[in-house]
């Protein structure tokens, strides 16, 4: 605010601001301000990878997505009630760039994001499990929404499952989940050693969750035909 003193003062001059709206112009523009440094902050954070907005989302090569359903989980309200969003469909459908979207608009929601792919998942929750400090893991359920990554891409020992069902049932009712997953939800179970561990983790991630299903070809390889240059056709005429 000290910084933008002057300019607020010539802009005050110059519409014959009273001191009210003089001090709301510079009260709203340091709130702006903080607002942005934060969404920053949290994108960060959320350790996305690359980066990828809803808006960037072309749902017109995406098959099986409802819009009406999609502007409605861009609100964020989903998370206002710890529901969680379950993404299926073939490689390259747009699942992972939907994931990254959401995750990007809870963060412009000042949102606290953490976004995992399936193996890395397991990676942290092994340092958790291994760290003597509590506060990492309470650092973890602290976050508003946390993202899973290509979710069953394998299979996963008996000691990843207890990690991941400690994870899931402490996320339960209070933490949004989204997976993201190649593999129909019919053959989760089949990752797990334990089929009564998996069948309760899948419970609590199905139970109150929104599920999209992508359909059709790889997204990115009708990009690719949709930029592909035409080549002109040749005319077989002779010349006169």
């Amino acid at each position: 605010m000290a910084q933008a003193l002057d300019r607020h003062l010539f802009e005050a001059e110059k519409n014959s601001l009273d001191y009210v709206a003089f001090l709301a112009m510079m009260l709203d523009e340091e709130i702006e301000l903080r607002n942005q440094r934060k969404v920053d902050r949290l994108l960060n954070q959320a350790s996305f990878g690359a980066p990828q907005c809803l808006e960037d989302f072309d749902t017109s090569l995406s098959t099986g997505l409802n819009p009406t359903l999609l502007r409605e989980l861009a609100t964020c309200r989903f998370i206002d009630n710890a529901q969680g969003i379950i993404i299926n469909g073939p490689p390259g459908t747009g699942k992972t760039h939907l994931a990254r979207g959401l995750g990007h608009s809870a963060c412009r929601c000042l949102r606290s994001v953490r976004f995992f792919k399936f193996n890395e998942l397991f990676d942290h929750l092994q340092i958790l499990g291994e760290s003597e400090d509590a506060r990492q893991w309470r650092k973890l359920l602290a976050h508003e929404l946390i993202i899973i990554d290509d979710f069953a891409f394998r299979r996963i020992t008996q000691a990843q499952s207890e990690q991941l069902y400690q994870l899931v049932d402490h996320c339960y009712g209070t933490t949004s989940i989204i997976l993201t997953s190649n593999r129909d939800m019919a053959d989760w179970l089949g990752v797990f050693p334990d089929p009564v561990i998996g069948g309760a983790i899948l419970d609590r991630l199905a139970h109150n969750a929104h599920q999209i299903i992508l359909k059709g070809e790889s997204v990115r390889k009708k990009i690719g035909l949709k930029n592909k240059p035409v080549t002109p056709v040749e005319s077989n005429r002779q010349p006169s």
